[in-house]
């Protein structure tokens, strides 16, 4: 049978001593180790490590100073931007519990996450706050803090962002935070019924994870500094990890609302002293531009991306010679993308990855050290402490070379959905987190996605559940049945794409129906194209064959 655990890195142990602390631990051991040099940038603003950490400790501050701390829920509805590591930081330094939510939710779907989450207190932004406050009588939240550009005469329970914390002590509160037990994030992750669940994850969790990221990126391995804050010790070969800790430079346009963005694109930057710069919005020129003038270290990001810069003429005669290493998650590369990287970059290494918020984020990589091998078509072998088996219909664990569900088991591993109990049984079930996913192992414990969880779709990285589509579409006026399915598109990854049947002598309109559920969605999950059939095909057991409709594609 196929079980596979981790493999170490040339040099480092094959298992990593986790320390007991809280994730505010891993800002307050950056912030002492790397002082003032710059840990964000936007635009002509940045932050350096010890302004961060004021900020965060100063927003800690103020929440407690509000009675919202341990055992409050913090939702931040914000797009990436030099207010986000301030109030997540400080939520977390409160001894509250992180609760990420999309700026772009439909008024409906917002209320939902939030009531579901009990949030205590709401971080919005400018543009989108009349979204919270659209839905202010349906949400439990008595304070919501405003990032805005100037300060409104608001009341006593919507305060601007600034001055919130503005008087705030910036020193690290005294919170007793129980690692194992207390929640760090509630993440909501997409559901095939239509409904987001919310992911527990504890703060044991988030720094594993962290840590098992950062780790086997860089060559290192955890310690505690003089406070008894979390650092790394870079013990990796220079040969093998050509990047030093403090050194890294990226443009980073993953959403910090989403796992990959918040681990591997806040933490794990902020524990290796990585400059992180962020973009109000993706222009494959202005990224180019901005990676050559500052000398960026590192590319990465989901395929979308890469098909995006591959496709930018300035991509190709832009001075990258800085760069070290290129990552990419959220979804497949395809062998043409990674072969013209490779060829764009010659001697770097392009790693990709396997994960999901249940694993809190990553739990497959590919080796990122020069001497490891890396196939085309796989995702790699499981990070440190992490193990992967693939089982049957059976639950038993199958051969090399045999497909079947993907099941994992580390520390990072989520403890349960959030007042879920049926799915959170149905998910873990003996210490291992069934994911849906399809995939196999090989001989040599690398592990390739053969398919996704049920019919989820992958649009520039970001999840599309075909589900919902399809029960906004069903309860459209004249609709009878519907089903979406997915159309590969090389530079975005697929389009969703609707079958509809109506009802008898029902006068329906193809663009009407797209407009009325793409009103309702946020923009990634919007239909594109549309067309009328006499029936959905189904099986023998009523499952819609997806696969027939496929094959219908113009």
């Amino acid at each position: 049978m196929a079980i596979t655990a981790s493999t170490p890195p040339p040099g480092l142990p094959a298992s990593l001593t986790y320390p007991e602390v809280p994730v505010g631990s891993i800002l307050a051991g950056a912030a002492a180790r790397f002082g003032d040099r710059t840990a964000f940038a936007m635009g002509d603003d940045s932050l350096t490590f010890t302004e961060t950490y004021a900020g965060a400790c100063k927003f800690a501050n103020a929440l407690l100073a509000r009675g919202i701390g341990h055992g409050d829920v913090v939702a931040i509805h914000l797009p990436n931007c030099l207010a986000y590591p301030v109030a997540y930081y400080g939520t977390l330094l409160a001894g509250a519990t992180f609760s990420p939510t999309n700026p772009l939710l439909p008024p409906d779907d917002l209320a939902f996450q939030l009531t579901d989450c009990e949030a205590a207190a709401v971080v919005t932004f400018g543009p989108v706050a009349g979204t919270v406050a659209a839905v202010a009588d349906r949400i439990p939240a008595r304070l919501t803090i405003v990032v805005a550009p100037s300060a409104p005469a608001w009341s006593d329970d919507v305060v601007e962002f600034k001055q919130f914390f503005a008087e705030a002590p910036a020193t690290r509160p005294d919170v007793a935070i129980d690692v194992h037990h207390d929640l760090a994030h509630l993440a909501y992750t997409g559901g095939t019924t239509g409904r987001s669940k919310g992911v527990e994850l504890t703060h044991r969790n988030i720094v594993a994870n962290t840590l098992q990221s950062a780790c086997w990126s860089s060559g290192s391995v955890p310690k505690l500094d003089t406070h008894g804050d979390v650092i790394l010790d870079q013990i990796g070969s220079e040969d093998e990890w050509v990047g030093r800790l403090g050194t890294g430079v990226a443009i980073n346009l993953t959403p910090w609302f989403h796992a990959m963005g918040v681990i591997a694109g806040l933490n794990a930057a902020l524990l290796s002293g990585s400059q992180t710069v962020l973009h109000a919005r993706f222009d494959p020129a202005a990224y180019v531009a901005d990676a050559e003038r500052l000398r960026v270290t590192s590319l990465g990001g989901a395929p979308a991306l890469f098909a995006a810069l591959l496709a930018t003429p300035a991509f190709h005669t832009a001075d990258l010679s800085s760069v070290r290493s290129i990552g990419s998650g959220a979804a497949p590369m395809n062998h043409e993308m990674i072969r013209a990287l490779h060829e764009r970059f010659p001697g770097v290494v392009i790693a990709e990855g396997y994960g999901l918020t249940e694993m809190t984020m990553g739990a497959v990589i590919s080796p990122s050290y020069r001497s490891g091998v890396r196939k085309v078509g796989s995702v790699g072998g499981p990070i440190f402490d992490t193990e992967v088996k693939i089982v049957g219909l059976d639950e038993d664990p199958l051969p090399a070379g045999a497909e079947g569900e993907v099941c994992l088991r580390g520390p990072q591993m989520m403890r349960g959905y959030r007042n879920r109990p049926d799915e959170t049984a149905a998910a873990l079930v003996d210490g291992w987190l069934h994911t849906g996913d399809i995939g196999v192992l090989d001989a040599d414990g690398y592990l390739s996605i053969v398919d996704r969880k049920k019919d989820m779709l992958l649009y520039k990285g970001y999840n599309v559940f075909p589900r919902e589509l399809e029960e906004l579409l069903i309860a459209m006026p004249g609709v009878a049945t519907a089903a979406v399915v997915g159309r590969p598109q090389a530079d975005v990854g697929e389009l969703p794409v609707a079958f509809v049947v109506g009802q008898p002598d029902a006068d329906l309109d193809a663009e009407g129906l797209i407009a009325a559920v793409n009103e309702k969605v946020v923009p990634y999950k919007r239909i594109r194209e549309l067309y009328f059939v006499d029936e959905i095909p189904v099986s023998a057991a009523g499952k819609v064959l997806k696969r027939e409709l496929r094959k219908q594609l113009p």
